[in-house]
C-alpha cells in the first residue's frame, strides 16, 4: 500500500483520541550534539480543528488492525473498515520529513493490538527509541501505552516518550466488562501505577538519564457509551487523579460509527456534555472542588449553564462574597472571577480595598460577577433575584453547534 493511503487511513482512525496535548514537555539540551525538534517547559503550541481536536502532533496509529473487539471502537475487530499498517521505519522518516516541513512539533502515536501487547508495545518504542537515538529528536513524543504489555516495556517507553498514556475507556468497570470484555481495568490501573512509580522513582534520582515521561500520564473516557452519569465520570476521573497523579483526564463524546452494534448508542450525545465536563474537570484540578459538589439533585451537569454557575446558584447561602475579606479561594469560588484575577484581588488588598472599578479593569465578566460579589463602594441589590431568575438572565442564549 502506498505511504499517503496509509496516513489517510491510520490519521483518520487516530482521530477519536482525545488525550494528545503536549504541555508540560521539558526543554531537552542537547549536549554538544546536532539536534532536531525542540520543546519548551511551557508546553507546544498546537493548532486546532473547528470541533477542538490537536493537529499540532503528527497524530497516527501504527495500525488500526486490532484483537479486541471493543463494541464503541471504529477499529475493532469486527469492524468493516480499511485496514493498514506502518512500519515503525515509516513513522520515523513520517515523522521526520513533517516536522522539517514545520507541519509538525511532534508526535502522537497509538496502535491496535497485533500479535501480541509486547510485539505492539515493542513497535511503539522502537519508533521513539529510533527518534531520540538515531536522529536527536527533540521534539515532544506521546506515546499510548498497552497495558497488557510487560511492564518493562512500559517503563522503557517512559524513557523516550515526554508523556505516555493509558485509556481506561469507560467510567465503571461494569461497563467496560459490557463492551470490551477482553480488556480488565485491573491491569489498565496497574499499568498506571506502574508509570507512577517510576516516575517517583525517577525524582528521587534527579537525574535527565532518570527521566521517566517527564510530561506525565493522561487518560481518556468515553462519554455517552454507556449508561454512566456524569457525576460517575467525574468521581473516576477524581479518583484517578487522586490515586496515579494524573496530568488530564480527557473526555470524548461517543461517536456513533457504521454498522455499530446494539450495544453501543445509536445517537451521539450533545457535544456540550463534554465541553461541561471538561469545565467542571477544570474546577476539581485547578479550584479545589470536589466532584460531589457540582452536583444538587440528578447526576448530570447543567447544560443550560458552567459547573461553576450552576454551583453558586445553589449556594446563594455563601454569597454575595465581601473582596476584601473573603478568603482567595472563596472569591475564585465566584463566578465570572478566575484563579489568576482572585489571585490578582488578594494581592491588591494588601494595599488598598478592592472597588468595582478594579473588576472592571482586570477584565471580569461583570454580567455574571455582580450578584455575588461586595466591594467597598457596591453591594448588589437589596431586593435580590431568586435563583432561577438569575440562571435565566446568566444562561447563555442557545447556539447550533456547527459541524463545519
Amino acid at each position: 500500500m502506498e505511504l499517503l493511503k496509509k496516513l489517510e487511513i491510520l490519521a483518520d482512525a487516530a482521530k477519536y483520541d482525545a488525550s494528545c496535548a503536549s504541555s508540560g514537555a521539558p526543554k531537552r539540551d542537547s549536549q554538544g550534539r546536532a539536534g532536531l525538534g525542540a520543546t519548551t517547559g511551557a508546553g507546544i503550541c498546537h493548532s486546532f480543528t473547528p470541533d477542538g481536536r490537536c493537529v499540532s502532533l503528527l497524530k497516527i496509529l501504527l495500525t488500526n488492525f486490532c484483537q479486541y473487539d471493543c463494541q464503541y471502537c471504529v477499529n475493532r475487530r469486527s469492524s468493516n473498515v480499511p485496514r493498514a499498517r506502518f512500519a515503525p521505519r515509516e513513522v520515523v522518516d513520517l515523522t521526520l520529513e513533517f516536522y522539517r516541513r514545520n507541519y509538525i512539533d511532534g508526535l502522537f502515536l497509538s496502535s491496535g493490538i497485533i500479535r501480541s501487547a509486547d510485539y505492539t508495545m515493542e513497535q511503539l518504542v522502537q519508533v521513539a527509541r529510533t527518534l531520540r537515538e538515531e536522529h536527536q529528536f527533540r521534539g515532544y513524543i506521546h506515546l499510548k501505552t498497552i497495558p497488557d504489555a510487560d511492564p518493562r516495556l512500559i517503563r522503557e517507553a517512559g524513557q523516550y516518550a515526554d508523556r505516555l498514556s493509558v485509556n481506561i475507556e469507560l467510567p465503571t468497570d461494569a461497563g467496560l466488562q459490557r463492551l470490551a470484555p477482553e480488556k480488565d481495568v485491573h491491569t489498565i490501573k496497574r499499568a498506571m501505577g506502574s508509570i507512577r512509580l517510576a516516575q517517583e522513582e525517577a525524582e528521587v534520582e534527579k537525574t535527565p538519564a532518570a527521566a521517566r515521561a517527564p510530561a506525565g500520564q493522561s487518560t481518556q473516557m468515553i462519554v455517552g457509551a454507556d449508561e454512566a452519569d456524569d457525576r460517575t465520570i467525574l468521581q473516576t476521573a477524581q479518583t484517578l487523579y487522586g490515586a496515579y497523579k494524573l496530568k488530564r483526564v480527557y473526555y470524548s463524546a461517543f461517536s456513533p460509527i457504521p454498522d455499530s452494534p446494539s450495544a453501543v448508542p445509536s445517537q451521539a450525545p450533545p457535544l456540550l456534555r463534554e465541553h461541561r465536563l471538561y469545565q467542571a474537570d477544570f474546577l476539581l484540578r485547578g479550584y479545589g472542588f470536589r466532584a460531589e459538589e457540582l452536583f444538587q439533585a440528578g447526576g448530570d451537569l447543567p447544560l443550560d449553564i458552567d459547573p461553576k454557575l450552576a454551583w453558586a446558584l445553589a449556594h446563594r447561602e455563601s454569597f454575595p462574597v465581601d473582596l476584601n475579606r473573603a478568603p482567595q479561594r472563596l472569591i475564585a469560588r465566584v463566578p465570572g472571577i478566575g484563579m489568576r484575577n482572585a489571585r490578582r484581588l488578594a494581592e491588591l488588598r494588601r494595599t488598598r480595598a478592592i472597588r468595582y472599578q478594579d473588576l472592571i479593569r482586570l477584565r471580569c465578566a461583570m454580567d455574571t460577577v455582580k450578584p455575588f460579589v461586595v466591594t467597598q463602594d457596591y453591594k448588589p441589590a437589596l431586593a435580590e433575584p431568586t435563583s432561577e431568575q438569575l440562571r435565566r438572565a446568566l444562561a447563555p442564549a442557545p447556539q447550533q453547534l456547527s459541524l463545519i
